[in-house]
C-alpha cells in the first residue's frame, strides 16, 4: 500500500494535536513534520517531497494562503480553519478539501477518501510528450511511462472517463476522454466512427455500413451518427 507523506501547520497546539490523533489512525499517511508556524515549515518543504499539507490558514507572520503560494509544487492542500470566510480564496490555490474547525473524525475520514480518490486519478494522469519526431507518446503507467508509437495504435475505446490506447500487442488505459484526446494533434490521424471507437486510417481494411475491418482483423462498429466520417478514412 503505497503511502502519502504529510506536514501539518497549525499555530494552535490542541488543534495541531487533534490534526496528528487523526493522521496516525491512517496508515497510508507518513508524517514527517509537525509545526507551529508556516515560517518554521517553509524550511522542509524544498528538502523533502511531501505529497500533502494538512494547514491551518490565520497564523502569524505567514498565514496559511500565503505559505500554499510558495507550495503549489505539494499535489494536495488540506485548509482546516476556524474562518469558512477563506474557503472561495482557497479553492484558487488548487485546495483540495477546506474543513471548518472544530476538526471532528468522520469530516476527516471524508478527506482522506478524497485524498486517496485524488492520487489514484493523480496516479494514472496521462503525460503526453512529442518527440523530435512527433509520432511518439509517453503514457504514464504507475510511476513509470511507456513510449508508444503513435503509428502503432489501431484504434481507440472510450471506457466512461478512460480511453483504452490499442497497440496489435498492448492495451493501454489512460485518465482522457476518447474526445479530449482526438483534439490533440498527435491523433489527427485518427477518425471517430462511433461514439465509442475511433480508428487509425492507414490500419483500415474495409469500409462496411455497420462496421469497417482493420489489419489483422479487427471488426469495429460504425455508429448511425458517425457514417459521415467514413468518408475521410478513403
Amino acid at each position: 500500500m503505497e503511502q502519502y507523506t504529510c506536514i501539518i501547520v497549525d499555530d494552535d497546539e490542541i488543534d495541531r494535536l487533534t490534526v496528528l490523533s487523526f493522521v496516525k489512525k491512517f496508515p497510508r499517511l507518513k508524517l514527517l513534520g509537525v509545526y507551529d508556524s508556516a515560517v518554521k515549515a517553509l524550511e522542509i518543504i524544498d528538502k523533502e517531497k511531501i505529497d500533502i499539507l494538512f494547514m491551518d490558514i490565520d497564523m502569524p507572520n505567514l498565514n496559511g494562503l500565503d505559505f500554499r503560494k510558495k507550495a503549489l509544487h505539494i499535489p494536495v492542500c488540506i485548509f482546516i480553519t476556524a474562518h469558512p470566510e477563506h474557503a472561495v480564496e482557497s479553492f484558487e490555490l488548487e485546495t483540495l478539501d477546506f474543513i471548518v474547525k472544530p476538526l471532528k473524525l468522520d469530516r476527516f475520514s471524508q478527506t482522506m477518501k478524497r485524498i486517496e480518490e485524488f492520487m489514484e486519478i493523480k496516479l494514472k494522469a496521462t503525460l503526453f510528450e512529442a518527440t523530435i519526431g512527433g509520432d511518439t507518446i509517453y503514457i504514464k503507467e504507475g510511476h513509470e511511462q511507456t513510449k508508444v508509437k503513435l503509428h502503432e495504435i489501431l484504434y481507440l475505446e472510450a471506457l466512461k472517463d478512460y480511453t483504452l490506447i490499442i497497440t496489435s500487442h498492448k492495451r493501454h488505459c489512460v485518465l482522457s476522454s476518447i474526445g479530449t484526446l482526438l483534439k490533440e494533434n498527435h491523433f489527427q490521424s485518427f477518425v471517430r466512427i462511433h461514439r465509442s471507437f475511433a480508428v487509425q486510417k492507414q490500419f483500415v481494411k474495409r469500409i462496411g455500413t455497420l462496421e469497417i475491418e482493420l489489419n489483422n482483423s479487427i471488426l469495429i462498429p460504425v455508429g448511425r451518427s458517425y457514417k459521415d466520417n467514413l468518408s475521410l478514412i478513403a
